[in-house]
């Protein structure tokens, strides 16, 4: 199905007729420096161009590689605000957002989404306050957390208000970019999560997918791409570090953890 030759370019094997979004290119030429960040990240120094499944695209990685600054540059050259949310919110916390949205291009399908969220786990708590504070201030029409499933996110668990957005808002028909979703769902609710990508799948919905979980990124119908400092490559599910070590620890749990003790 894939071409595995991967170093700076990939190539697309599969029909993406049916994408939102076909491709994202970096302009090489046009970057100031590679010794300045965000362009110092090694695996950003070596990518020219990445090509996303016309379903569900995961990019994975450690710590570090620079997968939420690529998910955030290509959020914001879609339009989105940088600390998430749809097209329509403007709220600022603090700018801290990479300029490297100004370097690439997008190359997008003949459809334009119906829907569409940017979910960054690390600033949703500002998008739960900036939607308080825009029912507080305007009380024509419905209340935006309606949207959400009609109670305060603020009100909830970091987990079930994550879910809330994912059940309530996500419309079908969407392109949807999430960062690292995981982070306040336990393993029952990542599986539910599964569910609910292969409903929006199911209504022509299109996911882009920054991930630490084994769980989340089995979706079948996918491709993972993984940054690391040698570049960016497409894996198997099955090669990733995450499924491997997740599988190894729970398989081998007691030699595992006194490997990791002695010593100590």
């Amino acid at each position: 199905m894939f071409d595995r030759r991967i170093r700076g370019e990939t190539v697309m094997m599969w029909d993406s007729h049916s994408s939102f979004l076909r491709r994202m290119q970096i302009m090489r030429p046009d970057l100031p420096s590679l010794n300045q960040y965000p362009f110092n990240i090694e695996a950003l120094k070596q990518m020219n161009q990445l090509d996303f499944h016309p379903k569900v695209t995961y990019i994975i990685g450690e710590n570090g590689m620079g997968k939420s600054t690529l998910m955030e540059s290509i959020a914001v050259a879609l339009g989105f605000n940088p600390e998430g949310g749809t097209k329509n919110f403007t709220f600022s916390t603090e700018a801290t957002h990479s300029n490297l949205h100004e370097y690439i291009r997008l190359i997008r399908g003949p459809q334009r989404p119906r829907d569409g969220f940017f979910f960054r786990a690390e600033s949703y708590y500002n998008l739960a306050t900036n939607i308080e504070q825009l029912d507080r201030d305007f009380s024509f029409g419905a209340p935006v957390k309606d949207s959400y499933g009609g109670k305060s996110l603020h009100e909830q668990s970091h987990g079930e208000a994550f879910f809330a957005t994912f059940i309530h808002r996500f419309g079908g028909q969407g392109l949807y970019i999430l960062d690292e979703p995981e982070a306040a769902l336990s393993p029952l609710r990542q599986m539910a999560m599964l569910t609910r990508i292969h409903e929006l799948v199911r209504e022509q919905s299109q996911f882009i997918i920054s991930t630490h979980s084994p769980i989340l990124m089995a979706y079948p119908d996918s491709v993972i791409y993984n940054l690391s400092a040698e570049g960016i490559e497409m894996k198997n599910y099955e090669e990733t570090d995450h499924y491997l070590i997740t599988k190894q620890f729970l398989n081998n749990r007691e030699k595992m953890l006194k490997e990791l003790f002695d010593g100590i």
